[in-house]
């Protein structure tokens, strides 16, 4: 089985992310929600927390404080979460059983096969091929 070169992220000294106020915390929180799992953003690989920061009428350094305050990560590793929790669900859907591995990857929002590879493997401890072949034999039993 190949290796993925995963690295672990240092997290940076921001003060500016205990200058917020809660109540804009929590207002740009649930707009974020909004706009990342009700619209489905996450689904577009050029979708930026610049894009969503200026959806939002704020700065990407407001975003970027409001994801590592709620969530305890940084922009992309929230938004590749769920994309592999959509993923998760496409290759165990029987409506996506004609669809090869890397189609799906497309489709939530991977610009690539590797990073859709890597992610899922970050996430899930094995591929996503192999997490199709597994949750089908699960089905079986």
């Amino acid at each position: 089985m190949a290796k993925y070169n995963i690295v672990e992220r240092k997290e940076k000294d921001a003060s500016y992310r205990m200058q917020l106020r809660p109540e804009l915390v929590d207002e740009l929180y649930d707009k974020i929600l909004e706009k990342l799992i009700l619209e489905k953003k996450y689904r577009d690989p050029d979708y930026s927390a610049r894009q969503l920061a200026a959806e939002l009428g704020t700065n990407s350094r407001y975003v970027s404080a409001v994801v590592n305050l709620r969530f305890q990560e940084n922009y992309s590793t929230l938004v590749n979460e769920f994309r592999i929790r959509e993923a998760a669900y496409m290759l165990v859907d029987q409506r996506w059983a004609g669809r090869n591995v890397e189609e799906i990857g497309l489709a939530v929002g991977f610009s690539n096969r590797q990073s859709f590879y890597a992610s899922f493997y970050r996430m899930k401890g094995i591929t996503p091929r192999e997490y199709r072949v597994q949750q089908a034999e699960k089905l079986k039993k």
